[in-house]
Order: C-alpha cells, then structure tokens, then sequence
C-alpha cells in the first residue's frame, strides 16, 4: 500500500469535519512547497545579473568549455 491509499484509508475513516482538517492542510504543504519552489527560482533568477561580471570573464573562459 503506497503512501496516498494510507492517507485515504485513515481519512476515510474520519469524521467529515476532521476529514476536512486533513485535506486543509496537504493544501497548506501544497502550497507552502509552490511557494518555496517560485522564491528559490526567484532567488536564482536575482543572482544572474548580480554575478554576470564573475561569470562571465575572459579569466575565467576555460570553464566557458565546460
């Protein structure tokens, strides 16, 4: 039995106003995790022009080949 017919078996067994609970919060985990998912790839996106002028020098172009 994998991990989302466990959660099904003991929510199904729940009163209709716990089941409830449950399913707020995998939203939450849903959404905390999308969220951290957009800011991490905000993050790298800040990085880019920030870093340009190290990474992107006439020194350092052997790694250019990479």
């Amino acid at each position: 039995m994998d991990i989302a017919e466990k959660i099904y078996k003991e929510a199904s067994r729940l009163p209709e106003h716990l089941a409830k609970e449950v399913l707020d919060f995998i939203e939450y985990i849903e959404k905390k995790h999308r969220f951290q998912e957009k800011e991490i790839q905000n993050l790298k996106e800040a990085q880019i022009p920030v870093m340009h002028h190290i990474w992107d020098n006439e020194e350092d172009g052997v790694w250019d080949e990479c």
